[in-house]
């Protein structure tokens, strides 16, 4: 049973940073492409930033590029997502996500599994 559980959510004052957590189980991420998606209040759900399944490449929505940055660890199957310099337009429950082929895509209805999310809460 594939399982994603995110964790690292929470309050945080604007310009804040922040870094979630999505282990696995179930799957081994460096055979998954894996996702990072946000949903925020009355919003359709958003691409933020994927790694490939070899981890050598990623890719950003305009709004992460140069705040957020996507890695992972291999040892513990798990993907982090660090979330530098926050603003109140971040605000959105964070999911992650793993794609079996291993190409990422920006696409949310490409990845084949899907944690619950963690909220993600940035005051002004």
């Amino acid at each position: 049973q594939v399982q994603l559980v995110e964790s690292g959510g929470g309050l945080v004052q604007a310009g804040g940073s922040l870094r979630l957590s999505c282990a696995a189980s179930g799957v081994t991420f460096n055979t998954y492409a894996t996702g990072w998606f946000r949903q925020g209040p009355g919003q359709e759900r958003e691409f933020v930033t994927a790694i490939n399944w070899s981890g050598d490449h990623t890719i950003y929505s305009d709004s992460a590029k140069g705040r957020f940055t996507i890695s992972r660890d291999d040892a513990k199957n798990t993907v982090y997502l660090q979330m530098n310099n926050l603003n109140p337009e971040d605000t959105a429950v964070y999911s992650c996500a793993a794609k079996r082929t291993g190409i990422i895509t920006t696409i949310a209805k490409g990845y084949d599994y899907w944690g619950q999310g963690t909220q993600v809460t940035v005051s002004s």
